[in-house]
């Protein structure tokens, strides 16, 4: 029995049973020596003008620990496709690879490499999906809470989408991926201890309901937690709501009780705040502030914050951790250079790009003028490299990033980035380029029989 979950016991099995297959043939026919393969995203969907790189860690991390036990072992051969040779050598397994990676929260573009693995070829084929699905989930929803971070312009937002994540692992590193990107806090109580994310909340409906009025919910609320008294007024009338939260906090004030916020969950947020706003400053009560929440997205966020809407932070849950306008990345795990020597990929539309790389930055008096995909072996680019070693013969060689690390290296990312790439409805203009060297240009051209045009834009398009 492997678990009902996927955990540190089972996850050799997190792939795809043609990477076993081919393994199994590899192993078969004496087929070996070191292969590399790189992981990118190909191009970015239509409205993203950037990524950031999330899960690198997450990674490396299973790479170190992917085992397959006698149980996993023991699946495997009721499959009756794998010879006993074969499971013999899958028992004894271990990850005995070179890691090349970019930096996690790196703010990144289309085509660049993220994550290179320089294996033996039967390691480097069998951990394909598991970084597909690792790096590819979390960069998803990094990029989109940095996408809300933008829109948010300085004011905090917290994420709130546990409980419409695609499953409970997702929830966890939505979670985290959310926090790199931007998110202040969560709301997932399991995310906090895990990764030492902020958790915050509040109160539901039901709590509100339960009471035999609003003003005894708010008041016991905040007799329970009076050092973060948030109230949701929006149960029933979300104006009356706000005069019982004054009432409130006037009665709670006597007892050294300071209301911290209210919360608005649902109707027209800007009308509403402004409203609201109103009626505490009228009172007297400027410092509790207005926190708002209800199908929020970097769109919708940056509509109020456009408005002027009077609120002080925001909750965005189901769009920002599905990705709910583009929830796939065209993320590919391709080999570039196999034991004799580089490789390429030339079908129509998905062509990859030959030999190991390393990506360089460059910089100028004005901030980033563009990125450089070039061959490992070259020397003298300018710009800064992005890659770097993070694995040798299956062990980690430089300690993970914590959640905070990788959140302000997003950060710096986002503030030094070009002004165009935040634009949240349409591609930049002009485009961020990333191109790619001379050398390289040279080797493609060699390897596919034709000289292409290999100058890129920041979306992976050529």
């Amino acid at each position: 029995m492997t678990g009902r979950w996927v955990g540190d016991h089972n996850l050799a099995l997190l792939t795809d049973l043609y990477e076993l297959t081919m393994a199994g043939a590899y192993f078969a026919s004496g087929i070996g020596g070191e292969a590399t393969f790189e992981l990118s995203v190909r191009s970015l969907p239509p409205t993203r003008n950037f990524l950031v790189a999330a899960g690198i860690d997450d990674a490396v991390d299973s790479l170190q620990i992917m085992r397959f036990g006698p149980a996993e072992i023991a699946y495997l051969e009721t499959l009756g496709r794998f010879d006993a040779g074969f499971l013999e050598y899958l028992a004894s397994w271990r990850f005995d690879g070179e890691v090349w990676a970019i930096p996690e929260g790196t703010v990144c573009f289309g085509a660049e490499p993220l994550f290179g693995v320089t294996a033996p070829l039967i390691d480097a084929q069998i951990v394909e999906t598991l970084l597909l699905n690792t790096i590819g989930f979390q960069t998803l929803v990094a990029s989109k809470a940095s996408r809300v971070q933008i829109a948010a312009g300085g004011r905090p937002f917290v994420d709130f989408g546990a409980r419409r994540s695609h499953g409970a692992d997702a929830a966890l590193r939505a979670a985290r991926a959310a926090y790199i990107g931007g998110a202040s806090a969560t709301s997932m109580v399991l995310a906090g201890a895990v990764f030492g994310i902020p958790v915050t909340g509040t109160m539901a409906h039901s709590y509100v309901m339960r009471h035999s009025s609003e003003m005894e919910a708010f008041l016991s609320f905040s007799r329970s937690y009076p050092d973060d008294a948030v109230l949701l007024i929006d149960t029933y009338d979300t104006v009356n709501g706000a005069g019982v939260a004054v009432a409130a906090a006037r009665e709670l004030a006597a007892e050294g009780i300071r209301v911290r916020a209210v919360r608005l969950d649902s109707g027209d947020l800007a009308a509403l705040a402004a409203e609201v706003r109103a009626i505490l400053d009228d009172a007297g009560l400027p410092r509790i502030e207005i926190f708002a929440s209800g199908a929020l997205d970097e769109h919708r966020v940056a509509t109020l914050v456009a408005a002027g809407a009077p609120i002080d932070g925001f909750g965005v849950g189901t769009a920002m951790v599905v990705g709910a306008d583009a929830p796939s990345l065209d993320i590919i795990y391709k080999m570039v250079h196999g034991p004799d020597g580089p490789v390429m990929k030339t079908s129509p539309g998905k062509v990859s790009l030959p030999g190991v790389h390393q990506v360089y930055r460059v910089s100028g008096a004005d901030g980033w003028e563009g990125d450089i995909i070039a061959l490992i072996e070259e020397a003298d680019l300018p710009g800064v490299p992005l890659l770097a070693e993070v694995m040798t013969r299956g062990r980690r060689t430089v300690p993970a990033a914590t959640a905070r690390e990788a959140r302000g290296r997003c950060a710096e990312g986002l503030a030094a980035m070009p002004a165009q790439l935040g634009d949240l409805d349409a591609a930049a203009a002009p485009p961020y380029p990333v191109d790619i060297s001379g050398p390289l240009a040279a080797l493609a051209a060699r390897l596919s029989g034709e000289t292409l045009d290999w100058r890129l834009d920041h979306r992976g398009n050529s």
